[in-house]
């Protein structure tokens, strides 16, 4: 387990010097050094601007956007019990799209990370009271409602692409695809604070998921308020998503292939598998777009990665049907 927790720290030193412009790693591990003391750092020197200015926020960002995706994958999967459920299951990717849209097609003067995590938490609301009925919300038809959700919101996205300019439509399709290019501290510094927001009740509950995987009936046999502490879990993973859609588009296959391969190697207890979820995942992000980012001369978007590796891993859980990383 030592070497899970290690991974985004051993894929975030390598990020730092590898690139169209290679660096000495201890190059880099001066500049960070004298970074954190404040003393030595002049960006006067191109390596120095390289590392602090272009690849750290970069790598940070990625290493967010990877644990907020994890997270959220490992949370839903646990509330649902399927471990096919990724974190856009209840329509946070078609909503964002909508708000990316509609602010690069009509309303440049309000930000896409803004309009894109207030149409992602509008999704998912209308998803979660469609599916209440008689002050219950169950699982089968908040999964329904999500599905309504996501073609109702992507037949939308549909018709401002058709609506719009071209140059205004390579942007949106651009953000569609997920990229970390426009990464910036500015960007890094909304991602942590939001998704810390987000992510302490989730580690804090992390053992009721494991209570709440066994069932509903379960679940209230063992003295767990099951509406509550769904609509705590759907609510907190749905803010961690929505600000990391925000910050770098839609990256999908994330969430499913990171909690579920973790999962066969440590089992399904949720006090182990979510924090080695968020290291595994923040890994698996820097690495990608480590690959996307030096694959070609061009910044190919990281989400083109992901799902290349994404694809054949679905086909993979498909034939198995899930059933060995849930013990069955």
């Amino acid at each position: 387990m030592a070497a899970i927790t290690a991974a985004p720290f051993i894929a975030a030193w390598a990020a730092l010097f590898i690139g169209a412009y290679n660096l000495p790693p201890m190059a880099v591990l001066k500049t960070l050094a004298g970074a954190l003391s404040l003393s030595g750092v002049s960006m006067d020197s191109p390596e120095q601007a390289i590392i602090l200015d272009i690849r750290l926020p970069r790598v940070l960002l990625a290493g967010l956007v990877g644990i907020a995706l994890s997270v959220s994958g490992v949370t839903f999967q646990g509330i649902f019990r399927n471990p096919l459920v990724d974190p856009y299951i209840l329509g946070i990717s078609a909503g964002a799209a909508l708000g990316c849209a509609l602010s690069v097609g009509f309303l440049p003067h309000l930000p896409v990370q803004i309009m894109a995590f207030v149409f992602g938490v509008l999704a998912v609301f209308l998803a979660y009271s469609m599916a209440k009925t008689e002050g219950e919300v169950s699982r089968l038809p908040l999964i329904l409602s999500g599905v309504i959700m996501s073609a109702f919101f992507m037949a939308m996205v549909s018709i401002v692409k058709f609506l719009v300019e071209p140059m205004k439509l390579q942007n949106i399709v651009f953000w569609l695809m997920g990229s970390f290019s426009l990464a910036d501290w500015r960007l890094v510094s909304i991602a942590a604070g939001g998704m810390a927001a987000g992510l302490v009740p989730i580690v804090l509950m992390r053992w009721r998921l494991n209570v709440m995987s066994m069932g509903e009936d379960e679940a209230r046999a063992l003295g767990i308020n099951v509406k509550r502490d769904r609509l705590i879990f759907v609510a907190a993973a749905t803010l961690i998503v929505s600000i990391a859609v925000s910050v770098s588009g839609i990256i999908g296959w994330v969430g499913l292939m990171v909690p579920h391969l973790l999962r066969m190697i440590v089992g399904p207890d949720h006090r182990r598998l979510l924090p080695l979820s968020m290291a595994g995942g923040a890994a698996f992000m820097i690495v990608a777009d480590t690959i996307a980012r030096n694959l070609t001369n061009y910044d190919i978007p990281v989400g083109i990665i992901t799902a290349i590796t994404g694809a054949p891993f679905f086909v993979y859980l498909m034939k198995k049907g899930g059933k060995e990383s849930w013990g069955k």
